[in-house]
């Protein structure tokens, strides 16, 4: 036995080590833009006024809460509380596409190899019982959102192997073979949580305890399912880490959650809150016209957003054995004019979304040549011809005039070749006798004026064809239970695609329930080529993966592209300060650099337009 482990030791001796890398900020590709003695971002004012209260709608449009509790399946967890009060391992950079910056950890360290990921963290870090950060409470974070968090999670760690802590404050991740960059950062930026606050609250259930956190604001105040309010914590640990110089300049944030879209438009013209991300073109083209709008009290911004737009569209759930027919799904498809619907409904603004990745160089086009070609040759056999002898599909354009005449004719041949024909009633049957219906249910009464005429053009297809505005947590139940035919749903597209990716198109996420794989797709070449992404090198590597992944789904037809602006709509009463140069990769956090205008604030009080009492 001694003589096996001189063996083995010599072995490893011999071997030759792997090289390593200690830094205090990480990019996915590249190198770093801020090196290690920066002060703060470019995009920061370093001397912004301090105090004052930003005030706005919920956030990504959703319609209600009744949990505190953001990274579970139970209940309608509010993702505001998500973004405020949890410090990361690392922050993002938003003006760079994909580097992050030590937040509770003050270095990360990485082989070449990947196989594992070593941060180290910061002792001062305490979460706002005054307990201090510690490594366990990284693993117990790990360990939860794995077996306990929302599948969303549960995929995106699925190639960490072990968390284990080698001292109070140094963590060290091991990492599937394969296991790629971008997972680095994906940790990094995910929340760390106090192990002993779930010593008495249940991490897996929906519940309204107020959460503790160690980031900058703590909430204050919740009343569900209409406010939410988050105030800076008193001594904050980190508040003069260059991450946060020129960040965290509100001393509040209020949230006023609205369902009805058009009660809280009329909110927000009477003062009720300042800040609004507008997503109807509709009251943003006639909107705007209450009397604080018009003598200039009240701006409106178009953001430009350099990040990908996000996937945007009416998403088919295969799971449906209707919908399991490619020709049923591209029939259905030619229903939805878009021509027509963005001229008449969204006033001409909006570009169609062709690709899963719109707005990026790594959106297929054209027929796959060069390294992209080379990469979906090893998959010849699973795929169709046309993925390598047609371009990559983009949607009709559409007509004028509500029902687009040519397409219906090509969709109702579709149906007829795949079997669905139309009897005496005028409805669409299969052999069986069984009628063609589609069930397309959401908790947006303000998408009813794009989902109606499509039900119309689908009803004269003899489809039996519904959508149905059900209150929200009848809709989130129902979604979560893949009980629906369409969903007409948005998901965020990282500047740096990888592992996420399978939260979305992966065969695992497909048979789970809750997943954000509503289409149920569960392919073996989408499974390998979201895995050349995770592991891609180079962002060459990358685009030339992605590409690849584009041009497969898409040739699916998984969903009906829907459309896309570049840009985000912000209406603000005129109170606050911006930076000059705002952060070209995220907006949403971008806001965490404006700050309060007390002198603009105290002009409108004193014309009686703002009530007193965000100051």
């Amino acid at each position: 036995m001694l003589n096996r482990i001189i063996a083995i030791t010599m072995i490893a001796l011999a071997s030759p080590a792997l090289a390593q890398t200690t830094s205090h900020g990480y990019a996915t590709f590249g190198d770093l833009k801020y090196g290690p003695d920066f002060t703060h971002f470019d995009y920061a004012n370093p001397d912004a006024p301090q105090g004052g209260t930003l005030t706005q709608r919920q956030l990504y449009g959703t319609p209600t809460f009744d949990s505190l509790n953001a990274f579970v399946i139970k209940g309608d967890g509010a993702p505001e509380v998500a973004v405020h009060i949890y410090d990361s391992l690392m922050v993002r950079a938003h003006d760079e596409p994909d580097a992050l910056y030590g937040l509770l950890a003050e270095t990360i360290t990485y082989p070449d190899d990947l196989s594992y990921v070593i941060f180290d963290m910061r002792p001062e870090a305490r979460f706002h019982d005054g307990t201090p950060v510690t490594a366990n409470d990284v693993i117990f974070t790990i360990n939860a959102l794995k077996t306990e968090g929302h599948p969303y999670y549960g995929n995106l760690l699925s190639d960490v192997t072990d968390v284990v802590a080698e001292t109070d404050h140094r963590v060290r991740f091991e990492l599937a073979p394969g296991a790629g960059s971008g997972l680095l950062g994906d940790i990094a930026e995910l929340p760390v949580l106090p192990a002993h606050f779930y010593d008495t609250v249940a991490f897996g259930e929906s519940w309204m305890t107020n959460p503790l956190g160690s980031g900058a604001y703590e909430l204050t105040f919740a009343d569900p399912p209409r406010t939410l309010e988050f105030c800076k914590t008193e001594d904050y640990w980190a508040a003069d880490l260059p991450v946060n110089v020129g960040r965290n300049n509100f001393g509040c944030f209020t949230y006023e959650y609205f369902v009805d879209d058009t009660v809280g438009l009329e909110a927000f013209a009477a003062g009720a809150y300042q800040m609004r991300v507008e997503y109807r073109s509709s009251s943003w083209a006639t909107g705007y016209d209450f009397p604080a709008a018009q003598n200039g009290w009240v701006k409106q911004m178009l953001i430009p957003d350099a990040r990908p737009a996000n996937a945007q569209g009416i998403w088919f759930n295969m799971r449906r054995p209707a919908l399991q027919d490619i020709r049923v799904r591209q029939a259905i498809a030619l229903a939805f004019n878009f021509a027509w619907t963005n001229e008449t409904i969204f006033y001409g603004t909006y570009t169609r979304t062709d690709s899963f990745f719109e707005n990026t160089d790594m959106q297929a086009s054209g027929l796959p040549d060069g390294a992209e070609l080379a990469l979906l040759d090893a998959y010849r056999d699973q795929l169709p011809p046309e993925v390598f002898t047609q371009p990559a599909p983009v949607p009709r354009p559409g007509a004028t005039s509500p029902r687009d005449r040519a397409a219906l004719r090509d969709a109702s041949a579709l149906l007829e070749q795949a079997g669905w024909t139309v009897g005496d009633d005028g409805l669409r049957r299969n052999a069986e006798g069984t009628v063609l219906t589609l069930d397309m249910p959401d908790s947006s009464r303000s998408l009813e004026r794009v989902m109606v005429p499509f039900v119309e053009n689908l009803k004269s297809l003899g489809i039996d064809a519904n959508f149905d505005v059900l209150d929200p947590s009848s809709w989130t139940q129902r979604r979560r239970a893949f009980d629906f035919d369409l969903s007409a749903t948005a998901w965020q597209v990282q500047t740096t695609p990888g592992a996420e990716l399978r939260a979305f198109y992966g065969s695992n996420a497909a048979a789970t329930e809750g997943s954000n794989n509503l289409t149920g797709i569960a392919d073996p070449v989408v499974d390998a080529l979201i895995a050349r992404a995770a592991v891609a090198q180079s962002r060459d590597e990358l685009t030339t993966a992605i590409r690849a992944l584009d041009r497969v789904l898409r040739s699916k037809h998984i969903w009906i592209g829907g459309w896309n602006l570049g840009a985000h709509r912000v209406a603000v009463w005129d109170i606050y300060g911006m930076p000059e140069k705002p952060a070209p990769y995220d907006f949403f956090r971008g806001v965490d650099f404006w700050w309060f205008d007390q002198e603009k604030y105290t002009a409108l009080v004193a014309e009686g337009v703002l009530a007193p009492g965000l100051d």
